[in-house]
């Protein structure tokens, strides 16, 4: 390279950041304005531009609106990863909580309730308190929302603060928006409740209905839910609220179209008489056919929704089958699929045959998957309309006519189940049946055939030379196939005891015990040679018994399930055709309150919100119990526990008590919750093992026993490790006992909590649920301290981003002596100390579960408030744990 080549290294270009911070900083506010929006476009398309914080905070003191608007959406992008410099906004969000122009106020509050960060909610509430009572709607309704963010971040403070009678309030508000957003709101504040907030009262509706009438849709929407849930005290007020919501069936909005509906159908059912339940029929049909002429992804959602609808009132779309069902030739195929299935729902003897010939029709398109499923919809009526099955035969022997090979194959697969429905009836087209015999090549097909060959061997002539024709090619079959063939070849045998059968018998039952690897095929075959060789009688008794009917399964759905999904038309749940907590992963306990700031958001909780509300409502089965070493013998109870939680970890059933003393615990299940029960608990360390100390008194007028306990699946996998040693406490007595825990045996997904969520039960309560608070310094190991030049090299080790640092400004360490031994009573160990200015920094070591090392730096000034506490670990996701535990053992 020559000597002037280096220009090719230098650059006077700056680079974007530095740009962008000089063009916030500009005296001009028009430059200032397209910087901010050139930051918000970097930050859409994925760039961290988050070092630009301070300066775009900068730029909130302006009368814009337009500007403001994009200063806090960058804050409510940043805010949770720099909490610290968010404090800075937090004066500007105060002054424009009081600003004249009410969009600013709204906009502000909005913003606050957005920024999921506990040092800004702390300004929030006064803010909020006033924009709940703000002259302007606009202010009001967004406020009602804002409401609901903060229970989702801090709810206790929200219950403390009285806004949850201010949203109740709101509900009489004059203007219908604002009562919209209040309902919605008290609505989402339910959903994360189990105990009751938000109940309708005869007042409370009146307000609601005549809200419906002047707000917007989707304002509609929310007030349409909550009324769903609203139960009227008698047949003449159902009426009377579904009079007044039957308008809202003409909306062009389909989801107020929807909402509407499914608050008719659940009021419906206290509708006593017939004429008004066929009048309300009859007004639903319209709105629900116009659905279907909307875009294809809509009437997808409407036909589910009607699948489900037709299934409790069939009568309401009973006479539109042809107008609105039949399949259009470019109706998408999701869209054919899901009028098929309800077709079949809706298929009577007096539409059969207009049904018959559509689906005789779809038979031959062109999309094979449209056309099996068509072939198999004219099996479905047969099975489920006797007087029909007969014509759907003759169908489907004109489709076999056709030659078409997938067509074909079908048709055989329906025919055996129409063969099942009704046994010897139509037998008489198995012989047109046989001659498709050699195009059959799907495994379900060929499975079919023989199956018929094998039930009607009796009837066929050459049945032994059909069958014959599939074992050429035995071992090569499916396992379907398999099976099928060898139940067939023992039914021809017995049948047919000839010697043409014996010799196939044999060949077969040789292929099926010593050619295959399949254990089902195999152990069948031993079975049916056991039977054959030692009483050929009972094998008749079991391979020929009489078989049960089958049924129709076109109304698949079981009727508490149907129920569900019908409190939930309008939502992804009726379109899934499942619960909503089959795949929503976030369910509410009673007791699920903000009381731990790490809290992630959406972090698993498994008591669903009925089993929390009765546990006698869930299922019982009965698990084996483990007996005590000594009497009295355990009473075995059943596993009401695992049912309810979703677990499979044994129960442990009562033992000999264990009474240690200890410091008093924290009242987990007081006795007015607990019907005199009171259980106070709390996980502690006790010569290198995790115990759960716990309290049990009686306050009832009952003795009680067969204690037995069970957690749910957490974070930390913490488990009983042993027997719940409590006696039988006497009316007015209590029990301690320590219950010996595990770790990692019942490991919870999704983020890390601290949550711990315990089921109780004795023989004479019902099962009673609490949350507890892991404190993560119980897991710290004796093994824990470090050398200092261990620490040293391992701090050294561990990458940057592995560190974390928070600060505690309201601790004081007064004595350094009583600190150091308090925390290495907690296993946590001092290593140095050094000087800094005037601060004091001390270094300590701990180690976790499973060898890992927690390195601790914390600076502060001897004697006043203020702790800067610094984390390295190699596991950096813990660190909320650990900042806790470090802050419960400095106050303590």
């Amino acid at each position: 390279m020559s000597r002037n080549d280096s220009k090719y290294f230098s650059t006077t270009k700056k680079g974007e950041i530095p740009e962008l911070k000089e063009e916030l900083n500009s005296q001009y506010k028009d430059k200032r304005k397209d910087a901010v929006k050139k930051v918000i476009a970097a930050m859409t398309v994925g760039k961290d531009v988050s070092s630009l914080f301070t300066d775009v905070v900068n730029c909130m003191q302006t009368e814009n609106l337009e500007l403001k608007k994009l200063v806090y959406l960058y804050l409510i992008n940043y805010a949770k990863s720099q909490p610290d410099l968010a404090i800075l906004a937090v004066n500007t969000f105060v002054k424009d909580s009081q600003d004249p122009n009410p969009l600013i106020r709204a906009l502000a509050v909005r913003t606050m309730g957005c920024i999921r960060v506990d040092k800004i909610t702390e300004y929030l509430c006064d803010p909020l308190q006033r924009c709940l009572k703000d002259d302007d709607p606009y202010v009001r309704k967004t406020a009602a929302i804002c409401v609901a963010k903060l229970y989702d971040i801090n709810a206790e403070l929200v219950e403390d603060r009285g806004f949850l009678d201010s949203l109740k309030d709101l509900i009489s508000d004059n203007n219908p928006m604002v009562v919209a957003n209040a309902v919605a709101a008290l609505a989402e504040i339910q959903e994360h409740s189990s105990r009751p907030i938000f109940e309708i009262t005869s007042h409370t509706l009146s307000k609601l209905l005549t809200a419906l009438n002047e707000c917007t849709e989707w304002g509609q929407v929310f007030i349409l839910d909550a009324l769903s849930r609203y139960k009227a005290a008698d047949a003449r007020e159902a009426e009377n609220i579904v009079e007044r919501v039957t308008p809202r069936l003409q909306h062009a909005n389909c989801a107020v179209v929807l909402s509407a509906v499914k608050m008719i159908l659940q009021q419906m059912e206290l509708i006593t008489s017939t004429d008004v339940v066929r009048n309300l029929c009859k007004k639903m049909a319209p709105p629900l056919v116009t659905l279907l002429s909307a875009e294809p992804e809509i009437q997808y959602v409407a036909l589910r929704n009607i699948n489900l609808i037709v299934q409790r009132r069939p009568t309401i779309l009973a006479h539109e089958i042809k107008v609105v069902f039949f399949c259009k030739y470019n109706d998408p195929i999701y869209v054919k699929m899901e009028k098929l299935e309800i077709m079949i729902k809706l298929a009577s003897d007096r539409n059969i045959d207009q049904v018959l010939l559509e689906f005789k029709e779809y038979a031959t398109e062109v999309d094979v998957d449209f056309v099996r499923k068509a072939v198999r919809a004219i099996g479905r009526c047969a099975i489920k309309l006797e007087r029909a099955a007969e014509r759907c035969i003759s169908v489907l022997l004109e489709l076999i006519k056709i030659k078409v090979n997938y067509v074909v194959q079908e048709a055989i697969i329906v025919i055996k189940d129409i063969f099942r429905r009704y046994p010897n009836t139509y037998e008489s087209i198995i012989a047109t049946l046989c001659e498709s015999l050699d195009t059959l090549d799907e495994p379900e097909a060929k499975a079919s055939m023989i199956w018929i060959i094998g039930e009607y061997a009796e009837r066929i002539d050459n049945a032994d030379e059909l069958l014959e024709s599939f074992l050429e090619s035995f071992p090569e079959e499916p396992a379907q196939v398999q099976l099928q063939l060898l139940t067939a070849t023992v039914k021809l045998f017995l049948k047919k005891p000839t010697e043409g059968p014996q010799q196939m018998i044999q060949v077969v039952l040789n292929n099926a015990t010593m050619e295959t690897d399949n254990p089902d095929l195999r152990d069948r075959a031993y079975i049916y040679w056991r039977l054959l060789s030692t009483d050929p009688e009972a094998a008749k008794d079991v391979v020929l018994a009489e078989k049960p009917v089958i049924t129709d399964d076109s109304n698949q759905l079981d009727s508490s399930l149907l129920d569900e999904l019908l409190v939930n038309i309008a939502t992804l749940s009726s379109v899934y055709h499942k619960p909503p907590d089959a795949f929503v992963t976030r369910a509410h306990t009673s007791a699920q309150k903000a009381e731990d700031e790490e809290y992630p958001e959406g972090s698993e909780t498994a008591y669903s919100e009925s089993s929390s509300a009765n546990p006698a409502n869930g299922a019982v089965s009965t698990s084996a119990s483990v007996a005590p070493p000594s009497p009295p013998p355990a009473v075995p109870v059943p596993d009401l526990l695992g049912d309810l939680m979703g677990m499979d970890n044994s129960l442990v059933p009562t033992d000999e008590p264990a009474t240690p003393a200890g410091p008093p615990l924290p009242i987990l299940l007081p006795a007015s919750t607990g019907q005199g029960l009171q259980i106070s608990a709390q996980l502690t360390r006790r010569d290198g093992q995790v115990f759960y100390s716990m309290l049990f008194e009686n306050n009832t007028q009952v003795p009680l026993d067969g204690f037995m306990i069970q957690f749910n699946k957490n974070t930390f996998g913490l488990a009983a490790g042993g027997p719940l040693q409590v006696p039988q406490l006497q009316p007015g007595t209590s029990a301690r006992t320590l219950l010996p825990m595990v770790m990692f045996q019942n490991m919870s997904q999704g983020p890390p909590n601290s949550l711990l969520q315990v089921a109780v039960k004795n023989n004479q309560q019902p099962v009673w649920y609490f949350n507890d608070k892991i404190p993560f310094h119980v897991f710290f190991t004796e093994d824990g301290k470090m050398e200092r030049s261990a620490f040293l090299e391992t701090w050294r080790s561990l990458p940057d981003s592995n560190e974390v640092s928070k600060d505690f400004p309201a601790i004081v360490i007064g004595s350094v002596d009583a600190t150091l031994e308090r925390l290495a009573a907690s296993n946590v160990f001092f290593i140095a100390k050094r000087k800094n200015a005037n601060q004091d920094v001390f270094y300590f070591s701990a180690k976790m579960p499973r060898g890992i090392p927690l390195l601790i730096e914390l600076t502060t000034v001897v004697g006043s408030p203020g702790v800067k506490s610094a984390i390295k670990t190699p596991s950096p996701e813990m660190s909320a744990f650990l900042f806790e535990a470090i802050e419960t053992l400095l106050k303590s």
